[in-house]
């Protein structure tokens, strides 16, 4: 199970999930351009002391992201790219998640474009009431992480 943020925009939302999968072991893909310096020293603020914990590798743009991945994909352990989304129908909770996916989430201003969409394997989102538009990304996150990681029993043990 990986973590994959596209372009993010928040450096403290970007932390607060760096610190999660420190925490869950988790291993994030951080793809460029982001809204906020990406510097180790810059990151080290907003994830405190948890960034050298996390598995983290950096992206320039999602071309390279998705060339890295095809490279994986030729290994028998290659994931699906599975996209958070308040626009899929798919409810988070219906979905059967494999060991090796790899869930993105978008930007928080703007999300995923449709180019982006077009490539994912699959598209889930979060139930919510009528009306109210998205949870903050990092609480995305931690929501869709955890039932992924309880469906493929991948939590730490204690």
């Amino acid at each position: 199970m990986r973590l994959a943020l596209y372009q993010p925009d928040i450096a403290q939302n970007t932390g607060t999930i760096l610190r999660l999968c420190a925490c869950l072991g988790v291993p994030v893909d951080v793809i460029g351009p982001t809204g906020f310096d990406m510097s180790d020293r810059a990151l080290k603020r907003s994830a405190l002391d948890y960034l050298d914990h996390v598995d983290l590798k950096r992206h320039i743009s999602f071309s390279e992201f998705m060339d890295r991945r095809a490279l994986s994909e030729r290994r028998a352990d290659a994931g699906r790219l599975v996209l958070l989304s308040a626009h899929a129908e798919t409810p988070h909770i219906h979905f059967a998640f494999e060991p090796n996916d790899i869930l993105m989430l978008g930007r928080e201003s703007a999300g995923c474009p449709e180019s982006v969409h077009a490539q994912t394997d699959a598209r889930i989102t979060i139930p919510m009431r009528p009306g109210l538009r998205s949870l903050n990304v990092a609480v995305s996150a931690a929501i869709v992480l955890g039932e992924a990681l309880r469906q493929t029993n991948q939590f730490p043990s204690p």
